[in-house]
């Protein structure tokens, strides 16, 4: 499904997003590096061992990419005017190479836009789940969308 207008949303519309990923070390790696963030617990083998988590973490700004991303073919593919901002951002569980995850979106609120008529503004909740089924990330992200006939 591509993503939908804001019309065509309701508050509790919810999703389970087909697409899966398992997270690979050249994933966690190409991030961490691109993003100049040198934390031993997700690029040193040795110091990660070391930590109370006996392994290398997942960079945690690349679970959020990546929760998102497995959602905006479903919410806002081809509708999104801007993303207005993300709140309650939270990551209860720690990911791990080799882990595969999936997203569900829910819709929190709806709201019209005062600036554009005809547009509106979605507020979704996002959760990521480990195949354990652990929510390892969450958030609530706000996105102005196009109405059908805007």
């Amino acid at each position: 499904m591509a993503g939908r207008h804001y019309d065509e949303w309701k508050i509790g519309d919810a999703i389970v997003h087909d697409i899966r990923r398992t997270v690979t070390e050249t994933d966690n790696l190409l991030f961490s590096v691109m993003t100049h963030n040198p934390q031993p617990l997700h690029i040193d083998a040795e110091a990660a061992r070391a930590s109370e988590f006996g392994q290398i973490l997942v960079n945690g700004t690349f679970t959020f990419s990546l929760m998102i991303g497995l959602t905006i073919a479903d919410t806002t593919l081809g509708t999104l005017i801007a993303n207005l901002g993300y709140d309650k951002l939270a990551m209860p569980k720690p990911v791990f190479l080799g882990d595969t995850l999936r997203a569900e979106t829910q819709v929190h609120d709806l709201r019209d836009s005062r600036s554009r008529p005809g547009s509106g503004i979605v507020t979704f909740a996002h959760h990521l789940r480990n195949q354990r089924d652990e929510v390892v990330c969450q958030c609530l992200r706000m996105a102005l969308l196009k109405g059908s006939r805007a």
